[in-house]
This record gives structure tokens, sequence and C-alpha cells, in this order.
């Protein structure tokens, strides 16, 4: 890839010398914390080639080309830090491990959001004001049973974080003006504790919409979040709340199980953040162009919607089902190798060796399943597990499990149904994405609006022709014409009854 030069020669200098080959002239790009600006080679311009096309833009500098941004990096940050060559995870410079053994969700919530872990008066303040905003305006009844009885509960749950912003007009800056937020950088008490609120509202709130998408379903009543619980104790109280007298008195009181509930807290943390990921980084797209962070939280939860995503953990689930013994694993693994199926929570887009937060989820899942009873799918899941750590295939390509993997196994032996598999996903991650919001919000440089660049391959410049004088084959292809849709119901007896019509008006 690049011409070594002899020690002796080289002087470091934190640059990199670029020569265009095809003016000759050489240019010095400056390397800060091992990145060069992207803008800088828009100054490296030439006269159009004879391969070039006017799209091309050649004379206004150079593009950098990235499909699916692998090595792009659109900002600084001070939150989240992966080596995925070696393993590691760490929030704010704490190993994920230390976290996940001796902080709880809220603490971590802190830490990731406001950059610190706090003293006792600081997680006591944090802690009330994130339980306090739990509780949701009764309205919101009637959002949620408007749905059908068997919409996707991420479908609920997207729209619920979009809904919920048109009850705070006071954190919409298209009604209080653009700066409602950014002036926080600048020392604007009132713009940061405004911003701060909204925080407090979104993760307080976050497991009250879960709760009322999972209720709406079984055809419960909606249950008012508790109080004297921690937040995923009072996660599952209102989830699993029935009577309006499990809460006054032993022996009959509810409260969750705390092997259960201590469990769900190790998964929120795990799930927490996990730098630029695809959700978090749609969440800051669309907060580029400053819109209330209720929005721009509901962007994020449709992005972690997608299989790719937040279904991950889903498609372990249905993968295992679909081997259904340990005895056809082998099998399973060889059609994996002939790309005939897909082999669901091993490997990461990040992490090339291990996902740490594997080795800390498996010992949870150990714990769960000591409460819950054994599930059925854990020897097939193992048998799994085993065989493709010991198989050279999988093995050279550092297809090794990750978090999803038991993430999926655990949510299942708790009870939960595949399809909120995502919404146990968005909970925590809500606490990840205002954390950078609101670092993108406190920029002392401003926020400025994501508008990446695109190459451009399409037809050259052409004139409209009129309906009437197009002749000669028409544009076909897959893909290049409108589908033909099969109608049933209405629309196929519609269809037919005007077809009838032509025919009975032409005889």
């Amino acid at each position: 890839m690049g011409k070594q030069f002899p020690a002796s020669e080289l002087k470091r200098d934190e640059s990199l010398r670029v020569v265009d080959n095809r003016t000759g002239k050489e240019y010095t790009v400056p390397i800060t914390h091992n990145s060069i600006p992207a803008n800088f080679f828009k100054d490296i311009r030439a006269a159009a080639g004879p391969n070039d096309r006017p799209e091309d833009e050649t004379e206004r500098g150079l593009r950098v080309a990235d499909r699916g941004f692998l090595n792009t990096a659109v900002m600084e940050s001070s939150i989240t830090y992966i080596d995925g060559d070696n393993g590691v995870l760490r929030y704010r410079g704490y190993p994920i491990e230390q976290l996940a053994e001796r902080s709880s969700f809220l603490e971590v919530s802190y830490l990731l959001i406001y950059g610190a872990l706090p003293s006792a008066s600081q997680l006591s303040h944090f802690t009330s004001e994130v339980l306090l905003h739990g509780p949701i305006h009764s309205d919101a009844e009637g959002f949620f049973r408007a749905f059908r009885y068997d919409a996707h509960p991420m479908s609920m749950l997207t729209s619920a974080f979009a809904y919920l912003g048109s009850y705070y007009g006071e954190a919409n800056p298209s009604l209080q003006g653009q700066d409602l937020f950014t002036k926080a950088a600048k020392g604007d008490a009132a713009a940061l504790q405004n911003m701060d609120r909204q925080i407090f509202r979104l993760i307080g709130k976050a497991t009250t919409l879960a709760a009322m998408a999972y209720r709406v379903r079984q055809g419960r009543d909606f249950v008012v979040p508790p109080t004297g619980m921690s937040y995923t104790e009072s996660f599952l109280y209102q989830l699993d709340h029935l009577s309006p007298t499990d809460h006054l008195s032993e022996p009959h009181s509810h409260k969750p199980h705390p092997v259960l509930a201590k469990a769900l807290d190790i998964l929120f943390i795990l799930h927490a953040d996990h730098e630029m990921n695809a959700s978090s980084t749609t969440v800051l797209q669309t907060g580029s162009s400053l819109p209330d962070p209720f929005s721009a939280v509901a962007a994020g939860c449709a992005s972690l919607y997608g299989p790719l995503h937040g279904g991950a953990n889903e498609a372990v689930i249905r993968m295992l089902v679909s081997i259904d013994s340990p005895k056809n694993v082998p099998a399973f693994l060889e059609a994996v190798k002939k790309r005939q199926k897909v082999l669901s929570g091993f490997g990461h887009r990040v992490y090339k060796t291990s996902d740490p937060r594997s080795f800390i989820i498996r010992k949870v899942a150990d714990e769960v399943f000591a409460v819950t009873g054994r599930d059925p799918l854990l020897d097939t899941a193992m048998a799994l597990h085993d065989a493709a750590l010991k198989d050279d295939y999988f093995v050279s390509r550092k297809l090794a499990p990750n978090v999803d993997f038991w993430s999926g196994l655990i949510y299942r032996a708790m009870g939960f149904p595949m399809d909120f598999f995502p919404v146990l996903f968005v909970v925590p991650r809500v606490v990840g994405w205002v954390a950078h919001w609101r670092q993108m919000m406190l920029s002392p440089s401003g926020v400025k609006i994501w508008r990446p660049r695109q190459l451009y391959v399409g037809p050259s410049t052409r004139d409209y022709v009129p309906l009437e004088e197009r002749t000669g084959a028409v544009q076909v292809g897959v893909g290049m014409e409108p589908s033909v849709i099969e109608h049933s119901g209405m629309t196929k007896r519609r269809k037919l009854a005007e077809a009838a019509g032509k025919v009975r008006s032409k005889l």
C-alpha cells in the first residue's frame, strides 16, 4: 500500500504527505488524534481527465468515499471508547467489566451524560429526577389504544417518543428559537436546565412508554410508575402489576424478583451506549438540524428497529428454534459455510476478537436460568457456541459470540416475547442517545447540520421528451419500473368491476 523509507531518513512529523499523480502537486495534510480532515481534500483539484464526467466535479476538489462509514470519524467525543481489535469497551474511561460488576444503571447513566461518577448527593438528585419524570399524561392511554391489537411494540414505541414531544413546547427549537439548547455551550444556565429537564423526561418515561406498549397487547390497564423502587424494579412492576392492592400489604405485595431486576440492570448497563453505532448516529444526524430531542430519539428508535441493529438478539432465538436440537448443529454450520444459512449472534462490525460484554452476560445468564429454569434452547445454544469456537472456519474469520447471542436467551427465559426484545434494547440506549445529543448541543464550535456528499453516477444532462413523442424501447429491468402488485379483497373486486365496465362500454 505504501512505500517504506529507511528509518534513518525519517523525521517524525504529525502530517501526511500526499502527491496527486494527476498534477504532480504535493500536499501536506495535518494529522490530529490519528485522523485527517476530510475537507482538506477539497483543495486537491485537477483538470478533468479523459474518463471524468462533468458530474465528477474534478475541478472542485477530491471527495472522500466511505460507504457505510467504515472509516469516517464524524465528531470528537469523550463518552465511549471501543478497541475492537482487543475487545475493549470503556464508558468515560471506566472498563465495562468494572461498571457491570460494581455500578448500577442510573449511576452509569449519570457517568455517560455528565462525564464522571457521581457523589452520593449527585446520584440521589439524578435518580430522584429520573424517577419523578416517569409518569405520563393520561391522554397517552388513548394514543396507545389507537394502535391495532397486533401492532409491533417498536412501532408503538417509536411513535410514542415523537408523540411525547407534542407535550413540551418549551423543548422545541422550532417554537422557541434555534439556539434553545446550543446557547447552553455559552454558559446560559436556563438553557442547560431546560436541556437536562428533557433528559430526565426521556429516561424517566422510557420505561413507562415501553410498559404501555407491552400492556396494550395484553389487554391490560396501564400502570403508574411506583415509588420506592429502582429503575429496573419499577419497569418490571409496570409490566407485571395486576391488582390495585399489589403494593399495599405483605405477604401479597408485588415486587419484582431481585435476581431478575439485577439481571436487567446489568443488561441495561451493557446496552447503554456503544459509541457511533447506527442508532446513535441517526440521533445525531437528526439532532444536527435542531429539532426537539424527542424527535431525535424517535429517529434513533426507528434506526434501532432494523434487524441489522436492535433485532439481532431476536434473530438468534429464531435461529436456535430453526436448528431445533444439538444434533442438528453440525449440519447447520455446514449450511452457514455454504452461505445457505445465516449465523446470528457471532461476530461484530467493531469487535475483531471477542465482545467484552458477552463474557459478562454469560454469567448473568446462569444466574437468571437458576431462577427461571433451564431454557430448552440452551443445550442447542451451547452446542452451537462450542462447535463454532472449535471450527477453524469461524475462528479464522473472528466470529466469536457477541452480546446478542446470550441476551436473547435471557429475555426469553424471563418471559418476554421476541418482538419485545428490541424495546428492551431501546430503553437503556436512550441514555446513550441523550448523552451524545447533549455533547453535540454543548459543542463550543456550535452545531453544524450533517450533510454528507454523494458520488453521482446517474445520467448526464438530457432534454425532456413529451409523452406522445417517446418512441422506441422504454427503460426496463429489475427495479427500473413499477412492480406489478397483486390485489385482493375490496381493491381486487373494484378492479374487476372496472374491467367489466370497460368491456360493456365497448359493446
